[in-house]
């Protein structure tokens, strides 16, 4: 052809140009199983909703306590990059709370299983402590009975009977007409010894631990420097945990034994007061409703714990044991320091 270039001697002979056509079926996307997949995903996650709803209303507190238990892993993880330890249980303890707000913190790092159908947090402990406030309340009942009954009723004002931190405290208080121990000693005189083995009577009602506290006046010991009303309260608590352990009280019983001299008065106003000597015995709380917070307790205790802890008073407490705790007093001296009124017949230790 006239208008066709002519092709060199050394030039390559020119490529043809291939075009493919693909023609794309319409109905091709409705065949797709990209929808099935998720359908098929929607409806098993329906039935997984609607089969919990059943377990929900066709099971008992119980059952769906058991199934909690089932299902729950009992392998901890390890914390290994968490604050205070790099090692073992990350710093925390396998017994402490887990704070997951699915459980509303009712298990352990070890396992977890809720306490009633609504998870609330420390139902459980406060259902213990309304219990043992029952128990208490039938002790107490229960002791004065038996007091009635064996002739102690004149004793009933040197027995008293409060709700504290720790427990339910019975106070066996001395008067100025009868003294639980013979003076100056850890003795038992025997109608002390008798009203001790009726409060163990009725501690033997419940298991709950023991404290044994001693308490004494604030009169110097009269004995000198062998003695003090530290080691007096204290004897005079072991003492007591005796005479119980001798009326059927188990040695496993008893917490503490302690002796806290004339630190905690019963009467704020007048430490020389002769019922400030006494021995306490608290009946501890179950184990669970122990824990007591602030607003647990009432206006009197949390009044009592301000003024016990009151630095001011502690410091001139302090000043007061340097200034006479170590002094022997000779017979019918009197204290030229002590509360108005007190008189010359405080001067002597019971």
């Amino acid at each position: 052809m006239a208008g066709e270039k002519k092709r060199g001697a050394n030039e390559p002979e020119p490529r043809p140009i291939i075009v493919k056509k693909i023609i794309v079926q319409g109905h091709g996307g409705h065949h797709g199983g990209a929808w099935k997949v998720a359908y098929a995903d929607f409806v098993t996650a329906m039935m997984a909703f609607f089969l919990l709803m059943w377990l929900l209303g066709a099971t008992t507190e119980k059952q769906r306590k058991a199934l909690a238990d089932y299902f729950t892993p009992t392998l901890v993880e390890l914390k290994m990059g968490s604050a205070g330890a790099t090692g073992m249980m990350g710093g925390d303890s396998i017994t402490g709370k887990e704070n997951y707000p699915t459980t509303g913190g009712q298990g352990n790092l070890s396992i977890t299983i809720p306490r009633d159908a609504s998870g609330t947090k420390d139902q459980g402990g406060k259902a213990m402590r309304a219990a043992d406030r029952q128990k208490f309340e039938s002790i107490k009942k229960d002791l004065e009975a038996r007091m009635s009954r064996r002739g102690m009723a004149k004793l009933r004002k040197n027995v008293r009977f409060t709700e504290i931190r720790e427990g339910l405290r019975i106070d066996l208080i001395d008067e100025a007409d009868f003294a639980m121990f013979a003076m100056g000693t850890d003795r038992l005189v025997p109608q002390a010894r008798a009203l001790v083995a009726e409060v163990a009577s009725v501690l033997q009602t419940m298991p709950n631990p023991l404290i044994v506290r001693g308490h004494t006046d604030g009169l110097p010991y009269a004995s000198g420097r062998t003695m003090n009303n530290w080691l007096l309260s204290s004897t005079r608590a072991e003492s007591t945990r005796k005479a119980l352990a001798d009326s059927g009280i188990g040695n496993a019983r008893f917490a503490r034994i302690e002796g806290v001299a004339d630190r905690e008065p019963f009467i704020k106003g007048d430490s020389y007061d002769p019922r400030n000597r006494r021995m306490s015995i608290i009946l501890g709380w179950t184990r669970g409703g122990q824990t007591a917070s602030d607003d647990d307790m009432d206006a009197e205790t949390r009044a009592a714990i301000k003024e016990r802890d009151d630095p001011v008073r502690v410091a001139t407490e302090q000043a007061r044991q340097l200034d006479m705790g170590g002094t022997a007093l000779p017979t019918g001296a009197t204290l030229i320091n002590a509360d108005a009124g007190s008189g010359s017949s405080k001067a002597s230790k019971h």
